[in-house]
């Protein structure tokens, strides 16, 4: 059965495409109802998507953030329209996680990359999930979290001297830009996000360590901690993860938690949990 798999965050979908023993591969922005429209959405599958996959495909599994209710509808349609020979099943990309980390094992499958997320997997389904509470209200640990903290004490002069001249340098972005691509225009935690390589180039300045450490504590006192980790390994997916895994293993080791695997990306890991089903 040739099949299609999709792990979309806010920023990008990676697709792989399973046909017997070969794999293809194809990449595009992160493609969800959250920020696109219906009709952006079939452009991207049929201008990116179909060309790799081809039009046979029979089974797709779709796993993206936020996609739920009316939204979790539309991508369906928008899937089945573009490949209609395909059985479609969308799912989070929290379950994404689970399947990636511990397959039919058991363990605590965590997500950090532009958001945060995780929750208990008992190698069937999820259970006691964190709610993600989105940039405004959550995603502790997440690319966009770290954004959202830097560019507030930007915006309030917290910024060492040295680096918000380096920011200046880069960004060239006025008080007035700021405000217009957070609070009017589309994707605002993708906007946030994006200062994660600023972070990430500046992350051995004294402030810019803290505010990492600070960042990924938050993450494990507000979500992880509820998943009792000390009996349970503890996994990660996402770029961010991937990016402090220097600064997010000695953590977990000095809080006592079991270690899981640290996966950039979580699509190689369901390319076998699918190819084995």
């Amino acid at each position: 059965m040739k099949q299609l798999i999709a792990d979309s965050g806010a920023t990008k979908t990676e697709w792989r495409v399973l046909d017997g023993g070969q794999v293809k591969e194809a990449s595009t922005v992160g493609v969800s109802p959250v920020y696109l429209k219906p009709a952006q959405i079939k452009k991207i599958l049929k201008k990116e998507v179909l060309p790799v996959a081809g039009e046979d495909v029979e089974k797709i599994w779709f796993y993206g953030a936020g996609v739920v209710g009316e939204m979790k509808d539309a991508l369906v349609e928008c899937l089945v329209e573009c490949f209609p020979k395909a059985e479609v099943e969308v799912e989070s990309d929290l379950l994404a996680a689970c399947r990636a980390l511990f397959g039919d094992g058991e363990g605590i499958a965590c997500i950090l990359g532009t958001g945060s997320n995780c929750c208990w997997w008992d190698g069937k389904a999820m259970s006691a999930t964190a709610k993600a509470g989105g940039f405004i209200l959550g995603d502790e640990g997440s690319g966009a979290y770290m954004g959202k903290k830097l560019i507030s004490d930007y915006i309030k002069g917290f910024v060492p001297a040295a680096l918000a001249k380096e920011f200046d340098r880069q960004y060239h972005l006025t008080y007035a830009d700021i405000v217009s691509k957070v609070y009017r225009e589309e994707a605002p935690s993708r906007f946030l996000a994006g200062f994660s390589m600023f972070i990430s180039e500046h992350r051995n300045h004294p402030y810019m360590r803290t505010l990492i450490r600070e960042s990924l504590e938050e993450f494990l006192t507000r979500n992880v901690v509820r998943y009792d980790p000390r009996r349970n390994k503890v996994g990660f997916v996402g770029s961010i993860a991937e990016a402090y895994r220097d600064i997010l293993e000695p953590m977990l080791r000095n809080a006592g938690y079991k270690l899981g695997p640290i996966y950039a990306k979580p699509v190689e890991g369901l390319v076998k949990y699918h190819a084995a089903k």
